[in-house]
């Protein structure tokens, strides 16, 4: 954080014993001179009088414009070059070893590698305004600062949990500012898809004329959560869960700094790659707990490890793309008639705390979507296995679900219903409320039998093999094929059926 600058007294004098925000100083112009190392803005921050970058006769007090002027100079380098802490301050583990160049970034050599995307637009005389999206833990935050190293422009972080639009008014007033003296601004966003459309929308003029250049760091899918316009004026780079060889790479770091091994044998250590999920923040959090769990000369094995650190919960939220991406896998899985895969996705969801129901409900889905009249009975078993969970509840229902999963991947494959199902609707949306033929309606009252409703109607039970084989389409639309049995399962029996009575059909004159 900024240290507090000199509180500045009704008659432009400083008065040191009060603090001043340093985001109250924001509102003034550029001083022709400022501040331009690390050194000098430390200096500056710590101690306006002594720092070299005061107007003549600082020395009787100095007016509140210049202090304001060199301050918000100052203030446009403070995040980029992060006034130093005390060596003995506490850091965690993952803060120390902070890359500090994007070379020491692990695990996205396909944006920083020497033929990455982010790469050669750090090369590139001016930087693009970009949309980091990926996952915790895999460098968002740290490439976006290393990114602003090679440029001239004022490095400016922000969080969208903690600002609104008064703050990003605020800061895009001293990026006009700046701009106008010669400076641009690269403006971080941390979680830019928790600012709504509104918020999200003000950023698109200070992108539009170049007074802003936009890191934006998200978690979700920028498809769902950004607006078009913002992503129109921004390139999307998809950041990757760091691979066991990354996480690796971050364990060895962290044992140099510490300059002790990891005190886990060989099984545990994978154990504790595979606990980070991807994550490279997590990864050195749980090294950090082994470390501080450990006696002199103590190495933990698996079991132990688990008991430490009390094992990481899966990355998952039931609201966001984790829950749609498992369960879109899990279908596709039973649609593919992979019953394995199936069961893999569904201890997936099991492990991450997916209720039990949306999934039971998400297995009828599939048991009438993509098996149909192949399996009528796996709709039966599908429905059993909601019933089943119901009554058993948490942790034996779910094995009713696991059992109506495979019975579904297993099951012989047809979407014949879901497509005749979908074309008549498509039928009655386009063509209306056509009149059916007068002779398959009822006739109760005198008026409607001289219209002759219901006349000439054949009741097919009468009928030899129960079979009229009139007409039931509205005369304006004519007879439609909708339904196509496949030759899988219970269907090749149905399109037998269908095939017998189409040939009865065309004998007794039905259309």
């Amino acid at each position: 954080m900024i240290p507090l600058l000199p509180r500045i007294g009704r008659r432009g004098r400083a008065a040191p014993d009060e603090g001043l925000s340093a985001w109250e100083i924001l509102l003034t112009p550029h001083p022709a001179s400022a501040p331009s190392s690390q050194d000098e803005c430390e200096a500056f921050v710590r101690d306006p009088t002594l720092s070299g970058h005061l107007p003549p006769k600082a020395e009787k007090g100095f007016r509140a414009l210049d202090l304001r002027r060199l301050a918000r100079q100052c203030l446009g380098m403070a995040d980029l070059f992060q006034v130093s802490l005390a060596k003995d301050a506490p850091r965690p583990l993952a803060d120390r070893l902070r890359p500090q160049n994007l070379e020491e970034v692990a695990g996205q050599d396909h944006l920083l590698g020497p033929d990455g995307a982010l790469t050669r637009m750090t090369h590139a005389p001016t930087l693009g305004s970009m949309i980091f999206w990926g996952p915790p833990g895999t460098g968002k935050t740290t490439v976006a600062r290393l990114s602003a190293q090679g440029t001239k422009l004022a490095f400016v972080q922000v969080s969208a949990i903690f600002s609104g639009v008064a703050e990003l008014k605020k800061i895009f007033e001293a990026a006009r500012e700046r701009r106008a003296m010669g400076q641009g601004t690269l403006l971080f966003v941390d979680e830019i898809h928790r600012f709504n459309r509104a918020q999200q929308d003000s950023f698109l003029p200070v992108m539009e004329d170049g007074t802003v250049t936009l890191i934006g760091a998200t978690t979700e899918n920028p498809s769902f959560e950004l607006n078009a316009a913002l992503l129109s004026r921004a390139r999307v780079l998809v950041f990757r869960a760091l691979d066991e060889a990354a996480i690796e790479k971050l364990l060895a770091r962290a044992e140099v700094l510490m300059a002790r091994a990891l005190p886990l044998d060989a099984p545990a250590r994978a154990a504790l790659v595979r606990m980070a999920d991807g994550d490279g923040r997590a990864s050195l959090t749980l090294a950090e707990e082994v470390w501080r769990a450990a006696r002199p000369d103590e190495n933990f094995d698996t079991a132990q490890l688990a008991e430490i650190v009390q094992r990481r919960a899966p990355i998952y939220d039931k609201a966001q793309e984790g829950h749609y991406n498992l369960i879109s896998a899990l279908h596709k899985a039973v649609r593919g008639s992979d019953p394995d895969a199936a069961l893999y996705y569904l201890a997936r969801m099991f492990d991450a705390g997916e209720d039990p129901l949306f999934i039971a409900r998400r297995v009828v889905r599939m048991a009438s979507e993509d098996i149909g009249l192949a399996d009528p009975q796996a709709l039966v078993v599908a429905n059993a296995a909601k019933d089943a969970f119901d009554f058993l509840g948490t942790p034996e229902g779910e094995l009713a679900i696991a059992q109506a999963i495979v019975y579904v991947a297993t099951a012989p494959k047809s979407n014949a219903m879901y497509v005749a199902f979908k074309e008549a609707s498509r039928l009655a949306k386009e063509h209306g409320s056509l009149m059916p033929p007068k002779v398959i309606l009822n006739a109760p009252t005198k008026l409607m039998r001289a219209e002759n409703y219901g006349a000439g109607y054949a009741y097919d039970h009468d009928q030899p093999d129960a079979f009229s084989g009139q007409n039931y389409w509205p005369e304006a639309l004519g007879r439609q094929k909708l339904y196509e049995p496949v030759e899988r399962g219970f269907e090749r029996e149905i399109r037998k059926r269908l095939e017998y009575w189409e040939k009865l059909r065309r004998e007794r004159g039905g259309g």
